[in-house]
C-alpha cells in the first residue's frame, strides 16, 4: 500500500513538473482574421496577450480556408486590415498583372497571406503566439478565465483576465456554456421587415475551396479518381465555359481560386452537421466532393494542366478548413439587426454611437439546396458594428468574433466576411485591452474611452468612404459622426450603397438641432434666441461656440478668423454670412463643443 502511495506521489510530481500555469492579461483562441487582429491590438495597447491557434497558419478562412479574394472593405482600409492590405499590395506590386489601384479587390496566395500575418505578429511586443496548439477545456476563474492547452505533449493552463473566442465555430464559448441561436430569425423577434414570419432553422452553405495552378499546356496534373466520385454531381457545369470560370478566380503567379456555387464546391450545411460529433465526417465528405470537382475539371473539362497548388501542406492539397458563412450566434449584450444598417439614425437605440468597426460587404445568400429563402435586400449600406455585439451576455470578460457575434441572420450575411472580421477583431481587441488595463469587467465598459483608443491606432468608427485616414480632419469627422450630430449620406451604386460624409457641402439646421439639444441642455435656449436659418452659417457657429463655452464672442470671432486658414487649413475664407461646410462644422464642433466627450451606454443612449 505504502509502495503504491509513493509511486502515485512520484508520478504526480513528475506530471506536475511538466505542466505550467501561464498568466496573461488576454488570451485569444483562434488565429482567424479577427483573432490575429484582436491579438495584435491587445499587444499594441500594451497588455500581455497570448494567441492560441490549433493549426499551422494564421488567417483562418482567408488563408487556411483559401478565401483569398477580398472584395469587402476595400473602400474602408482602416487599422490592421488596412495594414495587412498594404503589405499584400507591397509584396505583389512588381508581379505582372497585379492590380495596385487604391480600392482594387485584394487577391493573394493563401500561403503569402499567412506569412504576412505571421510577420505582423512577430514584430509586436507583449504577444506570445502558439501555433499548432489545440485547446481542451475552458472554465471561469473569478472574473477571468482558465484555458487548458496541449503543447509539446503536455497540458498547460493559461489564466487570463479576458478571453476572446475568435474561432470560426464558437467552440470555446460553447464549452463555456454560452447560449446560441442559429438560422433565420423571425420578424417578430428582430423587428426586421425582411425577416421571415417564423424562424427557419437553416444556415448558409459552406464552400470547400481549392487553389489551382496552371502548370503549362503540356502538363498533366490529373489527380487520382477520388473515392466515391460521381460525375453526375457536376451536371450543372455542362455547357459552361469552364476555363473562363477558372480564370475568374485569378490569383497572383498563375494560380486560381475555385469557389463556386450550384453543384460545384458549395455544400448544404446545418448546425447538426457542424456539431462536434459529426463535423469530422462532414468535412471528410466535403473534401472528397471538392476533389471530385477538380477531377471533373481535369478530365471531362479537359483542364488537365491545372493542378492543385501544393502550398497548404495537406495530404490531398486542399485547404485545411472550409469557408464557413454561418453557424451559431451568441446572445450578446445587444443584438445588431438589419435596421441598424438601413436606418441607423431613426431608431430608438443609437448603436452607431457605440461602433468599434465598419463594414461594407454585400450580403451573401448561399443555399445550393434551395433550403433557405432568398432575401430581397435593398441597396446595402456601409455600416458600423456596435461594441455590445462582441460582448457575451451574462459571461464576464468573454468576447466573441467571427460567426458568433450577436447579430441577426440578415446582418451576419455581411459581417461574416474575413475582411470585415479583421476590422472587427481590432475593435474586439481594443475592448479586451481596456478590460485588462483597467482591471475591470464587461459590466463597466466606457464606450468613448474604448473608441478613443481605437482611433489612436487608426481604427474607424463611421464608414465614411470619402474621408481617408490621411485627411487632417479624419479624427474630428469620425468623432462628430459617432455622436450623430452630422449623419452619413447614402450613395447608392447598384446593390450596395457607400456612406459619405460630403465634407464640402453645407450644414442644415434641421440636421444638427435635435442632437445639439440632446447633448446640451442650454442649446434649446440658444436656438430660440439665435433662430438660425435653414442653412447654418459660420456666424451661427461662432455664436454657438461662444454660448456653449461662455466665451466673449468678439475675441472668439477674431481668433477664429485669424486661425481659419493658417491653423485649420479651411479652403474657403472666413465669412460669418455664408453657410458653414460640414468639414468646418465637424472640426470646430470637435474642438470647442467636444460632443464626443459625452458618454453613452451600449445602446448609444447618453449617460452622465
Amino acid at each position: 500500500m505504502i509502495k503504491k502511495l509513493l509511486l502515485y506521489i512520484l508520478f504526480s510530481g513528475f506530471t506536475m513538473a511538466f505542466a505550467d500555469t501561464i498568466k496573461t492579461d488576454v488570451v485569444v483562441v483562434g488565429g482567424t482574421a479577427s483573432g490575429v487582429a484582436a491579438a495584435l491590438q491587445c499587444a499594441r495597447s500594451k497588455v500581455k496577450t497570448i494567441l492560441v491557434e490549433p493549426g499551422p497558419w494564421l488567417g483562418g478562412e482567408m488563408t487556411s480556408g483559401a478565401m483569398c479574394i477580398m472584395e469587402g472593405n476595400r473602400n474602408l482600409p482602416s487599422g490592421i486590415w488596412g495594414e495587412f492590405r498594404k503589405q499584400v499590395r507591397e509584396f505583389y506590386k512588381k508581379t505582372p498583372g497585379f492590380d495596385t489601384t487604391y480600392n482594387a479587390v485584394l487577391r493573394f496566395e493563401p500561403y503569402t497571406g499567412a506569412a504576412i500575418l505571421k510577420k505582423m505578429t512577430d514584430t509586436v511586443k507583449n504577444l506570445t503566439l502558439k501555433l499548432k496548439t489545440p485547446w481542451t477545456t475552458v472554465k471561469k476563474n473569478g472574473t477571468g478565465w482558465e484555458l487548458t492547452i496541449t503543447e509539446n505533449g503536455r497540458t498547460n493552463t493559461i489564466r487570463a483576465q479576458v478571453l476572446i473566442d475568435a474561432t470560426e465555430t464558437g467552440d470555446v464559448a460553447t464549452k463555456a456554456g454560452v447560449q446560441f441561436i442559429s438560422g433565420f430569425d423571425s420578424r417578430q423577434d428582430t423587428g426586421e421587415q425582411l425577416a421571415p414570419e417564423k424562424t427557419i432553422p437553416e444556415i448558409q452553405d459552406i464552400t470547400w475551396c481549392a487553389v489551382l495552378k496552371d502548370y503549362g499546356a503540356a502538363a498533366d496534373k490529373t489527380i487520382a479518381k477520388p473515392e466515391g466520385y460521381n460525375a453526375s454531381r457536376y451536371d450543372c457545369l455542362k455547357g459552361k465555359d469552364l476555363l473562363r470560370m477558372v480564370k475568374g478566380g485569378k490569383l497572383p503567379n498563375d494560380k486560381y481560386l475555385i469557389k463556386w456555387s450550384e453543384c460545384a464546391n458549395s455544400y448544404t450545411s446545418s448546425t447538426d452537421l457542424l456539431s462536434l460529433q459529426k463535423r469530422e465526417q462532414y468535412y471528410k465528405d466535403m473534401r472528397l466532393r471538392t476533389l471530385g470537382l477538380i477531377y471533373y475539371l481535369q478530365t471531362t473539362g479537359g483542364l488537365k494542366n491545372f493542378g492543385l497548388s501544393d502550398e497548404f501542406g495537406t495530404p490531398d492539397q486542399l485547404p485545411s478548413i472550409p469557408y464557413m458563412r454561418e453557424y451559431r450566434r451568441a446572445k450578446g449584450q445587444i443584438r445588431m439587426v438589419l435596421d441598424d444598417i438601413l436606418t441607423p439614425y431613426s431608431r430608438s437605440s443609437k448603436l452607431y454611437r457605440t461602433s468599434i468597426a465598419v463594414g461594407d460587404a454585400s450580403p451573401g445568400q448561399h443555399f445550393v439546396g434551395g433550403n433557405g429563402p432568398k432575401t430581397s435586400y435593398p441597396p446595402f449600406l456601409a455600416y458600423s458594428i456596435p461594441l455590445g455585439a462582441v460582448v457575451v451576455k451574462d459571461f464576464d470578460n468573454l468576447l466573441v468574433t467571427e460567426k458568433s457575434i450577436s447579430v441577426s441572420h440578415l446582418v451576419n450575411a455581411s459581417t461574416f466576411y474575413p475582411s470585415v472580421q479583421m476590422v472587427l477583431g481590432q475593435g474586439a481587441g481594443t475592448v479586451a485591452a481596456y478590460l485588462a488595463f483597467f482591471k475591470t469587467t464587461t459590466a463597466n465598459l466606457r464606450v468613448r474611452t474604448i473608441q478613443g483608443e481605437l482611433l489612436d491606432f487608426k481604427g474607424c468608427l463611421m464608414p465614411f468612404s470619402d474621408v481617408p485616414q490621411t485627411a487632417a480632419a479624419f479624427r474630428a469627422i469620425q468623432q462628430v459622426g459617432a455622436t450623430g450630430l452630422l449623419k452619413g449620406i447614402p450613395h447608392v451604386n447598384g446593390k450596395t450603397a457607400a456612406v459619405l460624409f460630403k465634407p464640402d457641402t453645407v450644414v442644415y439646421t434641421e440636421e444638427i438641432k435635435p442632437v445639439l439639444t440632446e447633448l446640451y441642455s442650454h442649446a434649446f435656449l440658444w436656438f430660440n434666441s439665435e433662430k438660425p436659418g435653414a442653412q447654418f452659417t459660420v456666424g451661427n457657429m461662432v455664436s454657438l461656440i461662444s454660448n456653449t463655452t461662455l466665451s466673449d464672442p468678439k475675441p472668439l470671432r477674431m481668433a477664429l478668423e485669424k486661425q481659419w486658414q493658417t491653423t485649420y487649413k479651411f479652403a474657403q475664407p472666413f465669412d460669418t454670412q455664408r453657410p458653414i461646410t460640414r468639414l468646418e462644422f465637424a472640426v470646430l464642433a470637435n474642438k470647442y463643443l467636444n460632443p464626443f466627450a459625452r458618454n453613452v451606454d451600449l445602446t448609444g443612449r447618453l449617460i452622465n
